[in-house]
């Protein structure tokens, strides 16, 4: 499976920004898929989470309410609709997928594929 996050920018706070994850190799409509970030100097935490169906979704307190995680299993791609962004978004936002779900969709040491990436920066 290979994933290519997009969708990423510059952008003021309290924008928005849409990101996209397209996924090529196989079908992964049948997966758990997330979104990860990193911002510089700090560890990669979890952002959102989708089952397969899009029924259970699953969000880091930082983002609830701001963040919607969707899936287009017919276009095999996950989105991120990120609104009223803050300068703490800054990151390089990852999507990767989890083929063997064990529950801890929260972790990436779970996830068995991943994307390169999308820088997204928010100025203050």
């Amino acid at each position: 499976v290979q994933l290519q996050a997009s969708g990423g920018g510059l952008v003021q706070a309290g924008d928005s920004l849409r990101l996209s994850c397209a996924a090529s190799g196989r079908t992964v409509s049948s997966y758990v898929m997330g979104w990860f970030r990193q911002a510089p100097g700090k560890e990669r935490e979890f952002v959102a989470a989708i089952n397969w169906s899009g029924y259970s979704v699953y969000y880091a307190d930082s983002v609830k309410g701001r963040f919607t995680i969707s899936r287009d299993n017919a276009k095999n791609t996950m989105y991120l609709e990120m609104n009223s962004l803050k300068p703490e978004d800054t990151a390089v936002y990852s999507c990767a997928v989890d083929k063997f779900y064990t529950g801890t969709y929260y972790s990436p040491s779970g996830y068995d594929y991943w994307g390169q990436g999308t820088e997204v920066t928010v100025s203050s």
